[in-house]
């Protein structure tokens, strides 16, 4: 059996990862979602979701652990030969921590980038109370993000169109080690 792949969906909240993960993986011949704020779910009692860009210790640390988890799912599913889809925030240096937990494996990163006006409206549309509050991560993903994987302007894409993109340029998304 071969081993599956692992395919990372990145970008701001509201840019569309988790609709185009789940929409990749069912595309997909074999592939599962791995839906990295289910991962955070599973946390019942004393859970911390990031509150701002200068979280506390311990909602980082919670971060980091739905980071480790959603990866060794994604690896766990990709060694029993289905490709896995993977959808996170990953922006800064949280690049760096994907790269540490997924532990030397090959993987392809993706990064959807919707004009931040495009995403204000979608925060705005589903009612966010984050709408403030998550402003700096435009800034964070655009200045200060490396550049790896492949990056989407999905601006004016449907979800379809953002998954056969991503299918058409998957080779470009292979993140080098």
């Amino acid at each position: 059996m071969t081993e599956g792949r692992i395919i990372v969906i990145s970008g701001l909240p509201g840019a569309g990862k988790t609709t185009t993960a789940r929409l990749l993986a069912e595309t997909l011949p074999r592939a599962a979602h791995v839906e990295a704020d289910e991962m955070h779910k599973l946390i019942r009692s004393g859970g911390l979701w990031p509150e701002a860009r200068d979280m506390s210790g311990e909602a980082a640390r919670q971060l980091r652990l739905r980071l480790h988890n959603a990866c060794l799912l994604g690896r766990s599913f990709a060694a029993a030969g289905f490709d896995a889809t993977i959808d996170d925030i990953l922006i800064g240096d949280r690049i760096d921590h994907l790269r540490e937990e997924m532990g030397g494996r090959p993987f392809h990163l993706v990064t959807l980038l919707p004009s931040f006006e495009t995403v204000v409206e979608r925060w705005k549309a589903i009612g966010s109370p984050y709408v403030e509050a998550w402003s700096w991560m435009d800034a964070e993903i655009r200045e200060r993000t490396e550049r790896v994987g492949l990056w989407l302007d999905t601006t004016s894409m449907t979800p379809r169109e953002v998954v056969a993109e991503i299918i058409k340029h998957l080779d470009d998304s292979k993140v080098r080690l």
